[in-house]
């Protein structure tokens, strides 16, 4: 199927975007004999309101960069692909085809190195409960949050790509991409009358030795003891051409910091908010996003091993996001982010105040030349995405603005962001 059945500008889901992902990644019209392999690369260019001392990243200038972001393969759709039928008895392969998986391994061209990056396995069918329809689920992944259908929440939320050769803010919280590759979850959901939502899962970290061979690196990351719950609850309702969702979802660990317990752990509680409405007219589409996370610290083990000033702290995390994709072609995207929390010395040590306190905004221009008509002949289901992105901010770390020059300028960091993402 052509991209603009499942995406707006990919990778923002639409409604049937996000009931393939709910069944699993296993529909297909049968058209194909390939199998649901595909290719993702993303050459860059970065460059940053001051340059940077020493180089950007090692081998890279202080600014004017070139790169290429990331460059990924897939294996995403039924697990067999399309030949359950020619391995396996009818019985078997029809439950086979009821399994999928999203596979992606990444070569990151900042690091320059390979390793595992979003993958997950589903089981997904249908049934009923009482008088009520459900779409429901089975699945393990490496990344909370990534099974969830909207674009509302971390994983698939904007900005979607940005550089990895420009300053960002120091705090981010948990669910917010911290565990992302490092842990191992499994959970289900089910989707009632296509309206409520609800998800429940548990995550541990992975073997330091595992995560090596698939190429994370371990080294100071926080450590899951026993089992993380994670948990989503959402309503999504149509209102005439548009959908709008509304939900929670949420995170509690106890951690140990740097995989060190000998200090006890430490008590992390994420609770977040969302909202997504989308609305398609037309060949244009309208969406808007929000998301607020609230993350409580409590730091048992951290500041009794010095890492951190306070006994306690908190996060506060907030985007406001709207896109607009005209003839499924031009697309323009706004957006606002804010970070916030409790000033503390030993956790911010690259803050001047130790404080978390960032924001601003970003500005996307994309330009996707194939999205409604497909790619060329020799390839009609491949698409491209060229996009200019602009990050200013207003409050780096704890430094604002400052127009006569005088101490940090949050200024400094704001970056222009050139990328093509080439799809097939």
């Amino acid at each position: 199927m052509s991209c603009i059945a499942c995406h707006t500008s990919y990778p923002e889901l639409t409604p049937f975007g996000r009931q393939f992902k709910l069944s699993g990644y296993t529909l297909s019209t049968g058209e194909s004999n390939l199998p649901p392999l595909a290719i993702m690369l993303q050459p860059s260019f970065t460059y940053t309101e001051k340059p940077q001392a020493g180089g950007a990243a090692p081998g890279f200038q202080p600014n004017d960069n070139y790169a290429t972001t990331q460059a990924s393969f897939f294996y995403a759709g039924r697990i067999l692909g399309p030949y359950a039928g020619d391995l396996l008895s009818p019985d078997a392969a029809a439950f086979a085809n009821k399994i999928g998986v999203f596979l992606q391994t990444t070569y990151d061209g900042v690091a320059k190195t390979w390793s595992w990056d979003n993958a997950e396995v589903r089981y997904a069918s249908t049934g009923s409960l009482g008088e009520h329809t459900a779409t429901y689920g089975f699945y393990a992944n490496n990344n909370p949050t990534m099974q969830d259908p909207w674009n509302s929440t971390p994983a698939w939320g904007y900005p979607f790509t940005s550089s990895g050769l420009a300053p960002g803010p120091a705090a981010t919280t948990l669910l917010d991409g911290g565990f992302a590759q490092q842990v191992a979850g499994a959970g289900g959901y089910a989707m009632f009358d296509n309206t409520l939502y609800l998800d429940l899962a548990g995550y541990h970290t992975i073997g330091s030795h595992l995560q090596k061979s698939l190429g994370v690196d371990p080294d100071g990351e926080a450590q899951i003891s026993g089992v993380a719950p994670y948990w989503r609850v959402a309503l999504e309702r149509p209102l005439g051409n548009a959908t709008l969702e509304l939900g929670t979802f949420g995170l509690a660990t106890d951690t140990r910091p740097g995989r060190d317990g000998s200090a006890g752990e430490d008590r992390v509680l994420d609770l977040g908010f969302d909202s997504q409405y989308q609305l398609a007219f037309g060949k244009n589409d309208i969406s808007a996003a929000a998301s607020w996370i609230y993350e409580r610290q409590t730091w048992v083990a951290s500041n009794a091993l010095g890492n951190t000033s306070n006994p306690f702290d908190s996060l506060r995390s907030l985007k406001l996001t709207l896109h607009y994709l005209r003839d499924k072609t031009y697309g323009l995207t706004v957006q606002y982010f804010s970070v916030g929390g409790d000033a503390d010395a030993a956790l911010y040590p690259d803050s001047a105040s130790g404080s978390p306190n960032s924001n601003g905004a970003i500005f996307q221009f994309d330009y996707l030349p194939f999205n409604k008509g497909g790619g060329p002949a020799f390839w009609p289901r491949s698409n491209v995405k060229i996009s200019l992105q602009y990050v200013a901010y207003a409050k780096f770390d704890g430094a604002r603005t400052n127009y006569d020059g005088a101490g940090t300028n949050a200024r400094d960091n704001n970056t222009l962001y050139l990328e093509t993402w080439i799809v097939f």
